[in-house]
């Protein structure tokens, strides 16, 4: 039995590697030193991989053509999974909330992952199978800064009819039909919004936003390219930039900024400051 003067412990104090002001300063000189060069290392390999766009001629082997192929196609599969599960986890939260830890278990999590890898493989290597043994002959200039299947196609010699239907019933079915259900998702939750909270949508609108962003973002180039597939223009090599870089880039904003735990420990850093 608890006395009446006894309270629930809310909080750990942690003791830290040592008590010592000195020993403390050593530690987070050598921890930023490190972080520092971590740091500086990726921006040289960035850097490395930008100055690519000032070169007059830009060269790739057949073996590493195909294996960027690969690695975009697992790696899409896998982000359109994740998207997926992105979307109900936030129907989840929003229409089911005394319910979200029971559904949204670590064994559900990891069953997610797991089959994002495997869905994306298995798009990648299912295209790939027929590409690979592609007779190619003749012309080997790429239009485009990276390599996929529908403008390597068009270098091959031989009837690419076929081939282009494969990747078009392949990835454009897969883009769109993910796209679509994304959508349908978020309607469904504003709807159960709406319906629960007398037309009230602010707070589902504030927390969807980010995540129809990136939806929105990456799967436009994606119908772009695969739904309507072997355009004649070069328009869709300017629309992945999304892609590759906007949509990474707005991943701080959803995963963390937009984070109440991290905007308390910013509030928390900022006051210390002060």
């Amino acid at each position: 039995m608890e006395g009446p003067n006894e309270s629930a412990v809310s909080e750990f104090v942690l003791l830290g590697l040592s008590g010592s002001w000195e020993t403390k300063v050593f530690l987070m000189m050598i921890f930023s030193s490190i972080y520092l060069g971590i740091i500086l290392g990726n921006l040289s390999i960035l850097f490395l991989m930008i100055t690519d766009l000032l070169k007059e001629h830009k060269i790739i082997s057949f073996k590493g053509c195909m294996t960027q192929i690969c690695f975009i196609h697992i790696m899409g599969g896998v982000e359109m999974v994740l998207l997926m599960a992105m979307a109900f986890d936030r129907y989840t939260a929003i229409c089911k909330p005394p319910h979200y830890l029971n559904i949204m278990n670590p064994k559900i999590c990891v069953s997610f992952v797991i089959t994002g890898w495997v869905i994306g493989v298995i798009h990648a290597m299912s295209q790939f199978a027929f590409i690979i043994n592609l007779p190619f002959c003749g012309p080997n200039k790429v239009d485009s800064f990276y390599c996929d299947f529908p403008r390597i196609i068009k270098l091959a010699c031989t009837d690419r009819a076929r081939f282009e239907f494969i990747v078009a019933a392949n990835s454009g079915f897969m883009s769109m039909g993910t796209f679509f259900l994304l959508i349908l998702s978020y309607i469904f939750i504003l709807v159960t919004v709406w319906n629960r909270s007398l037309g009230d949508l602010s707070k589902a609108f504030v927390t969807l936003s980010a995540h129809i962003t990136v939806v929105v973002l990456f799967f436009t180039p994606c119908m772009f390219l695969y739904v309507w597939p072997f355009p004649r223009s070069s328009v869709d090599k300017y629309l992945f930039i999304a892609d590759f870089a906007i949509t990474p880039a707005l991943n701080p904003i959803i995963y963390t900024l937009r984070n109440k735990d991290i905007k308390v420990a910013i509030k928390r850093l900022s006051k210390r400051g002060h």
